[in-house]
């Protein structure tokens, strides 16, 4: 095993990931992941494929992230960590899958209409 790329899409984030043996090291765009990711919670989401699978700090991972807002770009590299993992070892697979880390997250942004005001809402109405 060599490198392994993997692509991730959550919204309209995208997360491209080079998986290779190594002790662990996570670089986002250039920076520690930590930096990167500030909150425990989105540091939690990008560790998470890692501990179901019992291999923290096996794997070093250099992550390119584009487009959407930070909590899209950690589960986007969530799935492409996960996709990574089971391209590895296949065995990792079930375990994924029962936590739902192998699903693209199909939601996306409903569009606006003409004539309301946003997606769903409507402007005031004035019954006279």
């Amino acid at each position: 095993m060599d490198v392994v790329n993997t692509l991730g899409r959550r919204k309209k984030s995208i997360a491209r990931i080079y998986l290779s043996k190594g002790k662990g090291n996570v670089t986002v765009n250039g920076r520690d992941y930590k930096e990167y990711f500030p909150t425990f919670a989105l540091q939690y989401r990008i560790n998470q494929a890692f501990k179901l699978t019992e291999t923290e700090g096996q794997y070093d991972v250099k992550a390119n992230l584009t487009g959407g807002g930070i909590t899209g770009q950690a589960e986007a590299f969530r799935l492409a960590v996960s996709r990574a993992l089971v391209e590895i070892n296949a065995d990792n697979k079930p375990a994924l899958k029962a936590e739902g880390l192998m699903t693209r997250d199909p939601r996306m942004v409903e569009r606006k209409k003409p004539g309301q005001k946003k997606a769903r809402k409507k402007f005031q109405f004035s019954k006279r």
